[in-house]
């Protein structure tokens, strides 16, 4: 083991000393202490790499908005969805129930979360797989296949047939609910695999358990509509009127698209290159769509983006919004702000170590809506965010060529757009990864 040394004065001294052999220390410190350390190191340079021109975009209507919820996921898969809408029945600001996609989500992970206590109640109760289904439970977070399969099964509906409520917009007070919910359930299926339980009995536990879970999500956001009346007036002031649709028949009558056909291109370095890999600790719908992920070079998840931007279709994309990026101005720059020159620090990581470090995470789902070419090469990239309309320029986001590279981890492509070289990996034989992956 490796002795410990105390912090001395005579060390102390010495880090004074290094701290003001700067010579602009104190102009530094006070620049700091006065505007931040983003606001002291951003490059004014910026402004033109973000200048908010594309030589390509996709006309689309109203940004939706998730507000205090971690549901940007199914807001993005959505977004993907409307948009065809809008522009096959010229209704831009046309806008899908994320209420409705939320409810059911609800009800299928909680469904899937006691199957899992159940298969795991063998191991000890803080083994890693084990501590991490406790502690994600019903997490408002999730991957696009989560929301797939949700669209798959259950359909979908305008956003005025169930519209967000309280519990939706601000998903705190319902989280703790369920949080605490779970979390007792768990420990008393535990308990009763652990004492030699029946199949039967374990049943009848579940079916109660869901029983609460169902009351609490029907209280907070209200029940599903099994029909509703498809009503609008489009662009061109004509009115439309279908009455009695369910949420599937819309779905399958309205949207030519299936899901299945879409493959969720990785850029992950810090997992081998050209393999495809699962992730069965967080699907949430039995027999629903497999988190599944294709790793290849940057380049071809860009590719397969362009030309699915270009054929007149928006693109889901997992990032780390969280990084080089000013909110309320909507910009995405991997320059934006030079912190490791002002505060002479390298804490610089590559992509890679980021991923290995978790420095770096897929921490958001926001959908590309056009691109800026150069000589045949992207420079900047039009994004639409579920934050609103008053962050960024109407709810939309602008990010350069580099912070694409960077921090963009996972972009749905459909099959279609892609190389052959990349749907012969989807095919191969997947790896499991698991649920604490870098790629969660």
């Amino acid at each position: 083991m490796t002795e410990e040394h105390d912090l001395t004065s005579k060390m102390v001294e010495k880090l004074k000393k290094e701290f003001h052999s700067r010579k602009d220390a104190e102009i530094i410190a006070r620049a700091i202490q006065k505007n931040g350390i983003k606001a002291s190191s951003e490059d004014p340079a910026s402004s033109e790499r973000l200048h908010r021109a594309f030589s390509y975009e996709i006309k689309t209507g109203k940004p939706t908005n998730q507000r205090h919820s971690g549901r940007c996921w199914s807001f993005a898969a959505l977004n993907t969805l409307r948009h065809k809408f809008a522009t096959k029945y010229k209704f831009k600001d046309f806008e899908l129930s994320q209420n409705y996609l939320f409810f059911w989500d609800r009800i299928e992970r909680a469904n899937m979360f006691f199957q899992k206590i159940i298969a795991t109640a063998d191991k000890p109760l803080h083994d890693r797989t084990v501590d991490f289904y406790f502690s994600f439970a019903l997490n408002d977070g999730g991957q696009w296949a989560n929301a797939a399969s949700i669209i798959e099964k259950y359909g979908v509906v305008p956003e005025y047939v169930m519209p967000d409520t309280h519990n939706t917009k601000d998903t705190s007070d319902v989280a703790e609910v369920f949080d605490s919910l779970m979390r007792k359930d768990a420990l008393e299926l535990r308990t009763m695999v652990q004492t030699n339980a029946s199949e039967k009995e374990l049943q009848e536990a579940q079916e109660r358990m869901m029983g609460d879970v169902y009351k609490i999500a029907a209280y907070s956001f209200g029940e599903p509509p099994a029909k509703f009346d498809l009503e609008y007036r489009d662009d061109d002031k004509k009115f439309h009127q279908v009455l009695g649709l369910t949420p599937l028949k819309f779905y399958h009558e309205y949207f030519d698209t299936n899901l299945n056909d879409y493959i969720v291109v990785t850029n992950a370095p810090d997992h081998e290159m050209d393999r495809s890999y699962l992730m069965p600790a967080q699907d949430s719908v039995v027999d629903g769509l497999p988190i599944k992920f294709v790793n290849v070079p940057f380049e071809e998840l860009q590719e397969g983006a362009i030309k699915q931007l270009k054929a007149g279709e928006t693109v889901w994309v997992g990032n780390d919004v969280l990084q080089q990026m000013d909110r309320k101005r909507g910009l995405m720059d991997a320059k934006l702000y030079h912190r490791e020159e002002l505060l002479d620090v390298d804490f610089v990581m590559d992509k890679k170590h980021r991923l290995e470090t978790k420095q770096g995470v897929v921490s958001h789902a926001m959908t590309l809506t056009g691109f800026d070419m150069v000589n045949d090469q992207p420079t900047r990239w039009k994004i639409e965010n579920s934050w609103g309309k008053d962050n960024g320029d109407n709810g939309y986001f602008v990010m350069t060529q580099d912070w694409f590279e960077e921090y963009t981890y996972e972009a749905v492509i459909n099959k279609k757009y892609l190389s052959d070289r990349v749907k012969k990996v989807a095919a191969s034989e997947p790896a499991i990864l698991p649920a604490w992956d870098s790629l969660q």
